[in-house]
């Protein structure tokens, strides 16, 4: 009961908040778990998420918002539009996570978003310190954020799923 529970605790805020650092990543790798037979989510509303195609079209959507957050253009992540999409994304990450926990998806729902909110504001923050106290370029620190985005949401996944 206590590792279900801290399992609940831990995956699902961790999901969010690295729905906060790259929108679409961690929902990529939920649907590849899925996809895999990992993720318990047959005969239950989040069962479209174990579809090659949709696995496949995250992935594609990840993939290029990683490269599209290395151009100067691309508006902040705390920006209202990014923002709203972090937030959404968090929370339906979160419901998807709950249901293949037993859980409650409305619990799932406010985990996410609170982890997507946390990430997406302290992932702002913590990048532009980095940039300005190291003096590097920007995408340095952006690449070393996919990364650490990746590694988290396949940690998080791993704990759901055991």
């Amino acid at each position: 009961m206590l590792i279900a529970m801290l399992s609940w605790l831990l995956a699902i805020p961790l999901l969010g908040l690295t729905t906060g650092l790259r929108a679409f990543t961690p929902m990529a790798v939920l649907c590849w778990f899925a996809y895999q037979g990992y993720l318990p989510v047959d005969d239950t509303w989040a069962a479209w998420t174990g579809r090659l195609a949709v696995a496949i079209g995250f992935t594609v959507l990840a993939v290029g918002e990683m490269i599209v957050d290395k151009m100067p253009r691309t508006p902040n992540r705390i920006s209202a539009a990014p923002l709203m999409a972090r937030l959404i994304l968090g929370g339906l990450i979160g419901s998807i996570a709950a249901t293949a926990m037993d859980g409650p998806g409305l619990e799932g729902v406010l985990l996410g978003v609170l982890g997507a909110a946390l990430g997406a504001f302290a992932g702002f923050m913590i990048r532009r310190d980095m940039v300005q106290r190291i003096g590097c370029p920007d995408w340095y620190v952006a690449l070393a954020e996919d990364l650490f985005a990746l590694v988290c949401a396949g940690f998080a996944m791993h704990v759901v799923t055991n």
